[in-house]
């Protein structure tokens, strides 16, 4: 996730200069999160976490046993992870007998979190996309009970302004399918009457908000859930301090939220060529499980 990421170039100096700066600091809740818990949530929230894809060579060794074949890879990655950030399906719309090959090479428990084909989201804008959306959706159906929360990724380019189309797209979503909504517009986290609108239709339809921690764009950090399921997309900078560090953050808040009613959370982890997921995720959830 290259999203509001600190360049390479610039590590570890200006990680260290974030950190120093509070820059990391998780933000309050929005105001309407503890509504949204309250309303709706059953609490003890399922948590899943997991990186974007199983297709890292670096873990051979570790999360792959030596010599293991690329067709086994699903299945030990879901021996290590309890979910994927599953981007293939941004990029191409599978066919219902892939979908299932994947969700029958992963354990019971598992969950795939599918990004929405971009052919929807960023070509067509979600206008005249019903062929399309229903061909996604046949594939969803495919995974069965290892189908998580999908999620739509809406363009930095793509203002409230524009949500002409994303509105009724979201109405005739079915209901039954988790989905999330992730921003990338500044003008969707300041209060703006088009954006409230969308955000109001988000509750009423419950579909829930992706939380982006990335360090150059905090606004997108926002903190606002609209349903008791999220994601939250974690940006980190492979193995610095200040990761372990957000983890405790993420640990304590992520209770809070289960106390309050949270249903789902899936933390899926962004890191260099995903060569620190593993450890990552490892932290988090020894953080998430520890006392309060």
């Amino acid at each position: 996730m290259n999203f509001g990421k600190i360049p390479e170039e610039n590590w570890p100096t200006e990680v260290d200069r974030c950190e120093a700066s509070g820059g990391f600091a998780l933000p309050d809740d929005h105001a309407q999160t503890a509504k949204i818990l309250k309303a709706g949530g059953r609490g003890g929230g399922e948590l899943g976490w997991g990186g974007t894809t199983w297709n890292v060579r670096a873990w051979r060794g570790s999360v792959y046993p030596e010599k293991t074949p690329k067709r086994l890879w699903p299945e030990h990655y879901g021996r290590t992870f309890t979910s994927i950030e599953f981007n293939a399906t941004h990029y191409r719309i599978y066919s219902p007998e892939k979908m299932a090959e994947w969700a029958e090479a992963v354990p019971e428990g598992f969950k795939f979190c599918p990004k929405i084909p971009a052919i929807i989201s960023r070509y067509r804008r979600f206008n005249n996309c019903e062929g399309p959306t229903d061909d996604f959706i046949e594939g969803l159906l495919a995974l069965g009970n290892k189908l998580g929360t999908s999620f739509i990724q809406l363009t930095p380019q793509y203002a409230p302004k524009h949500a002409e189309k994303l509105r009724p797209y979201l109405e005739a979503w079915p209901r039954e399918l988790p989905l999330c909504v992730e921003f990338r517009h500044p003008d969707w986290f300041t209060g703006g009457a088009e954006a409230e609108r969308v955000w109001a239709l988000m509750e009423a339809c419950g579909i829930g908000s992706v939380l982006t921690d990335t360090a150059l764009r905090r606004d997108a950090l926002h903190m606002r859930l609209s349903a008791a399921h999220t994601m939250v997309r974690f940006g980190g900078y492979a193995g610095h301090p200040s990761d372990e560090r957000r983890l405790e953050d993420w640990g304590r808040r992520i209770k809070h939220w289960n106390s309050e009613g949270l249903d789902r959370l899936d933390f899926l982890v962004h890191q260099p060529d995903s060569v620190f997921t593993p450890q990552t995720c490892a932290a988090f959830k020894k953080k998430f499980a520890s006392p309060a």
